[in-house]
């Protein structure tokens, strides 16, 4: 079966590398994209460096935020915001 078709392994290569590696990344970038877009004033979160802090300030113009942490305020771009580790800084919402 495999004299007929020699394209066939190359082909479920690929298949198995996109479902199983692109699309997981595609999917993981179009959330920290949605995560970075609905920072809001008053959130604490994580910058993928390691600082802690809480947005005071969100500029649309140059996608920024400010963060006051114990140091200070200081610039950042909104995507070295870590998805992940912020989440684990917000409260769970409790099922009513």
């Amino acid at each position: 079966m495999l004299e007929q078709y020699p394209f066939l392994p190359l082909l479920l290569i690929f298949v198995v590398a996109y479902f199983f590696m692109i699309r997981p990344q595609m999917k993981r970038q179009k959330d920290e994209k949605k995560f970075a877009e609905a920072l809001k004033k008053g959130d604490r979160v994580i910058t993928k460096s390691g600082l802690h802090g809480k947005v005071v300030d969100l500029n649309d113009k140059d996608a920024s935020c400010v963060i006051e942490t114990m140091a200070g305020k200081l610039k950042f771009d909104r995507s070295a915001i870590s998805m992940e580790l912020s989440k684990k800084l917000q409260p769970k919402a409790e099922k009513s």
